[in-house]
């Protein structure tokens, strides 16, 4: 990891810069003490950044968490017993980790995470638009379509174009102009601005921008407009949990609810993240399970949100140059001293230039020529990556949005074992000669529908010869359809033959056995 510093160490520092906000934002979005995402991001870039497996994935509260956690602090009556079931959440999730659960994280098929990323990235945009125009109501972080400020998404992007702030603006447009020029290749070529991440350079103009404005009415940014940060040496902002309320049914329920969507949640991540590394690496699913469950049980004892792995920070922390799991452990390291120690400098950051970093991240998720790319690959790819996209665009709801394309995935799977159940040699096939059916490798109950279609649709008075002999794997629902049809095949005068089919409870294997023959 050392060989990486150059790369890693500033890299680090853009994620910091814009995870410190997100932290903050979803804390206020959640109900919860702001001093509590803090805690969080903390330990999700130094505990579950040194236990994690993935190269460049970041961990810290998640927006996705949101209702769930100001849903728990209004049912169960307190932020501190909610801690108490964010520790439980982490235990069960060490639970999954050590079951081996993160298998499931393979299932997800390529289009549904490309979606997913795509309409991560249709979210952040939408989200920052307001930020970016200088209408900072709704947190920086809370990425639900229903805003704490009682207006939806598409409401505060029409409030914030009716009065913009010029000043914020133009920070806007000047952050993403240096940025833009900053990836130009004359820039990359050389040996040492290459180090230098066009976002921290961008955070810098914003608030040279911003001191600059002040004393010019039209362009003066209001204190309002940010970064928020509060005095966190008050010791009495810190709180503990409380397992008072253990033996309530809506505690466990409240603990088994967040360790599921939080794992899911971090699984599907890190799919994401891994598509998203140049190198390709592999993250180990069950390792990073584990290692979220470390985190939150810390999280948890230590005052701190729930967290999960989180595709925008992890976005931000590869497109500015991190190699290695150092800049997440290290963007950690720097949440926890800079509150402590430059608190009045980070409260100079205008969200306006923050809005510009996470507005090119969010552009580099849902890119034009990816959608132009998943079209080339067929409807079968394209339909369920755009209905994730759009679905998360009009709800902001990623783990429905990621279940709606699954849906609409697993619809395709079962027209296909519909329509082909197994494999017919037309060359094999005469007029007046045996119509041969050889039975895929796995036959699964999916195939059902397709294999009574094709068995209802034969000729009378044909011969059938249905060879398993492919076949590893023979559900037993696909044996008794094709059994029962023995037997009333000969009312037909169809003639069956079965030919290799794996045995059943108490038989040997068959070979050549007729069945049913109207002779």
């Amino acid at each position: 990891m050392l060989s990486k510093l150059k790369q890693d160490i500033p890299a680090s520092l853009v994620v910091f810069l814009v995870a410190l906000p997100l932290c903050l934002g979803i804390a206020v979005a959640s109900g919860a003490p702001p001093v509590s995402g803090i805690i969080a991001g903390v330990i999700g870039g130094l505990v579950v950044g040194a236990l994690s497996g993935s190269p460049l994935g970041v961990s810290g509260p998640a927006a996705g968490l949101t209702a769930i956690v100001s849903m728990g602090i209004t049912e169960l009556g307190s932020f501190e017993i909610l801690l108490g079931a964010v520790v439980v959440a982490g235990a069960i999730q060490l639970a999954l980790g050590a079951a081996r659960a993160g298998i499931i994280a393979y299932y997800f098929p390529s289009s549904v995470i490309k979606g997913m990323l795509a309409g991560i990235g249709v979210i952040i945009i939408l989200k920052q638009i307001p930020h970016a125009l200088g209408d900072d109501q709704d947190p920086m972080g809370d990425e639900s379509f229903e805003q704490p400020d009682k207006l939806n998404t598409f409401q505060e992007i029409g409030v914030a174009l009716q009065g913009p702030n010029w000043g914020a603006l133009l920070i806007t447009l000047a952050c993403l102009g240096l940025m833009l020029l900053w990836e130009r290749p004359a820039i990359q070529r050389n040996k040492v601005l290459r180090y230098i991440p066009g976002p921290l350079l961008a955070v810098a103009l914003g608030i040279l921008m911003a001191l600059g404005f002040n004393g010019i009415p039209s362009l003066s940014i209001a204190a309002g407009h940010y970064v928020q940060l509060p005095d966190l040496t008050d010791l009495g902002s810190y709180v503990l949990p409380s397992f008072s309320g253990i033996a309530d049914p809506a505690f466990w329920r409240i603990a088994f609810t967040l360790a599921v969507v939080a794992s899911i949640e971090t699984l599907l991540c890190v799919e994401a993240t891994d598509k998203l590394d140049p190198q390709k690496r592999i993250t180990p699913a069950n390792r990073e399970l584990f290692a979220q469950g470390a985190g939150n049980m810390l999280s948890g004892l230590l005052g701190g949100l729930p967290l999960t792995q989180v595709v925008v920070r992890s976005s931000a922390n590869i497109q500015s140059g991190g190699q290695t799991k150092l800049s997440a452990i290290l963007h950690g390291a720097w949440l926890l001293v800079s509150v402590f120690t430059i608190a009045g400098l980070l409260r100079l950051v205008p969200l306006a230039s923050l809005a510009a970093v996470l507005l090119l991240v969010g552009y580099k998720l849902t890119k034009p020529s990816l959608y132009a790319s998943m079209w080339k690959q067929g409807l079968p790819q394209f339909l369920p990556f755009l209905i994730t996209v759009g679905f998360m665009a009009v709800t902001n709801d990623l783990l429905r949005g990621v279940i709606l394309g699954l849906i609409v995935a697993f619809i395709h799977i079962l027209w296909k074992n519909y329509k082909v159940p197994f494999h017919f040699d037309p060359n094999r096939y005469k007029p007046g000669m045996p119509v041969y059916i050889t039975l895929s490798e796995d036959v699964t109950f999916l195939n059902k529908a397709g294999i009574k279609r094709t068995l209802h649709a034969l000729p009378d008075k044909a011969r059938v010869v249905i060879d398993a002999g492919r076949s590893l794997d023979l559900d037993p629902d696909v044996r008794e359809i094709i059994e029962e049809f023995t037997l009333t095949a000969p009312d037909r005068g169809i003639r069956v033959q079965l030919m290799n089919f794996p045995p059943g409870p108490g038989e040997a294997r068959r070979t050549a056995t007729m069945l049913a023959d109207p002779q």
